[in-house]
């Protein structure tokens, strides 16, 4: 028999089951907690109103509330695992929820990308090999779309492909990635794109070496902005700080 205070994540529809579960497996990853998760995941069912003296609780009965959530250890608990900077590293936006992102004009995004930052991202084009700006970045830190900023890639997955762009074997969050198939150039390619943002991101081959899991992402720097471990938390992506903890 399920008690009140059981602990329990429900959904409403399929999309919003895959971004909760997606949160779960990336918490699980980072091993913030020495145990394993102990929450279901389960449908929504139908809610009903508390009592009125419950509604809105923390606001009309503040002293009682503070008192209640200091003697809970709910803050100290937060504050062992997640850090002092507690709101970025729990944002949803770091973690690959960016739904609400609203696409800037045309003409906004002409003044605030370069021409090739332009070109590639808005016009699927390709940025020169060994001549951009991360085919050689070996800085510790997370890759993030330059249009919409949704997490795409990890430091922690490139390698040095000899092809003289930024390759990966794998994105950090698979849900902000599109594939498409693409037969541009009488060639049948996967083309990579940013789900929100729609950005054109390069493609993805499968001739990475085995031990490396057989896939290269294969991305522009033009299309990219490199956040630097060090900036991780100021920037709202404290989320992915903990994977950087040698």
């Amino acid at each position: 028999m399920r008690r009140a205070d059981d602990e329990i994540e429900s959904y409403e529809n399929e999309e919003e089951r895959e971004i909760a579960q997606r949160v779960f497996d990336r918490i699980e990853d980072l091993k913030v907690y020495e145990k394993p998760l102990a929450v279901e995941l389960l449908p929504r069912v139908p809610f009903y109103p508390a009592e009125e003296y419950h509604q809105n609780y923390a606001q009309k009965n503040h002293l009682k509330y503070s008192y209640y959530r200091n003697a809970s250890g709910r803050d100290a608990f937060i504050k062992k695992h997640w850090g002092e900077d507690t709101m970025p590293s729990l944002s949803t936006r770091a973690m690959g929820d960016y739904a609400d992102f609203n696409k800037p004009s045309d003409e906004e995004l002409r003044e605030r990308l370069t021409p090739m930052q332009y070109s590639v991202t808005q016009e699927d084009g390709t940025e020169q090999a060994f001549n951009n700006e991360y085919w050689d970045n070996k800085g510790e830190g997370i890759y993030v779309d330059i249009v919409s900023g949704e997490p795409l890639f990890s430091s922690l997955d490139k390698f040095d492909s000899g092809t003289g762009w930024p390759s990966f074997t794998k994105p950090i969050e698979s849900g902000n990635i599109v594939l498409r198939e693409d037969n541009s150039f009488f060639q049948k390619r996967t083309e990579v794109r940013s789900r929100y943002a729609d950005s054109h991101l390069g493609h993805v081959f499968k001739d990475a070496p085995p031990e490396l899991g057989g896939l290269r992402y294969c991305m522009n720097s033009a299309a990219l902005r490199f956040v630097p471990k060090e900036k991780l938390i100021e920037e709202g992506y404290g989320m992915y700080a903990k994977l950087f903890e040698h």
